[in-house]
Parts: C-alpha cells; sequence; structure tokens
C-alpha cells in the first residue's frame, strides 16, 4: 500500500513562505493522482491543489490560492512539494499529502477530499499575524 509522509511544515509571519514536500513509499510517484489537502480546526478539509504526475499538465488549485502556491513533482524524492508564499494567517491550518488511486487525469483534476484513499500524517503549517 502507497505510503505518503509529509514534511517542511513550520511557523512563519504572514508574508513568509514554506515549502512542503510529500515523499512517496512503496510505490511510484509517476502516473498517479496526488494532492494537497488542509483541514483549520473546526472547518473542513479542503483541496489545495491535485496533480496528476508525468503528464506534464499544471495542477488545478482550490480558490483560495489566488496564484500564491505552486505543486509540483519532484523527481529526486520521489513525491511532490508545495511551495507556498504569501501566506496568510488564514492559511493556518495541518496540510496533508493524499493519492487518489487508479484514476484517469480527468478524475484527478476534479478529485475532492472524499476521493483520496491514502494519506499522508500531515504538517502544520502555521501563520502569526
Amino acid at each position: 500500500q502507497v505510503q505518503l509522509v509529509e514534511s517542511g511544515g513550520g511557523s512563519v509571519h504572514a508574508g513568509g513562505s514554506l515549502r512542503l514536500s510529500c515523499v512517496v513509499r512503496e510505490h511510484t510517484a509517476s502516473g498517479v493522482c496526488l494532492g494537497w489537502f488542509r483541514q483549520a480546526p473546526g472547518k473542513e478539509r479542503e483541496k489545495v491543489a491535485t496533480l496528476y504526475t508525468g503528464l506534464g499538465r499544471p495542477p488545478v488549485y482550490g480558490r483560495f490560492v489566488k496564484g500564491r502556491f505552486i505543486m509540483s513533482e519532484d523527481y529526486a524524492k520521489n513525491g511532490v512539494a508545495l511551495q507556498m508564499n504569501n501566506l496568510q494567517t488564514e492559511d493556518t491550518a495541518m496540510y496533508y499529502c493524499a493519492a487518489l488511486g487508479p484514476a484517469t487525469a480527468g478524475e484527478c483534476m476534479a478529485a475532492g477530499s472524499a476521493h483520496m484513499r491514502a494519506w499522508g500524517q500531515g504538517t502544520q503549517v502555521t501563520v502569526s499575524s
């Protein structure tokens, strides 16, 4: 079974940046649907971005991203990364890496948290004003 391990979370001031990493174990990270999701206390888990790796297609981002985050493939680490810039206090949340399982690229782009089948343990991101 695929295992996902996130890292890179931390505490920053508003306007700062963080880079999250998700390493895929027990499976290749190419030709699969991977995503980043986040959940703040008292709120539902929401999609940050999903990407079908190995196709050269751009990720699909949640509306709140507004060009601040970039999801990319990390070939060296067999995983994906999430570069987060201009972080705001409302970005404070636990960030999770997730995998969809067998799916088409279209299904991947449209996938929400309910569709994902494997989850990492999460990494905390805290943004202070």
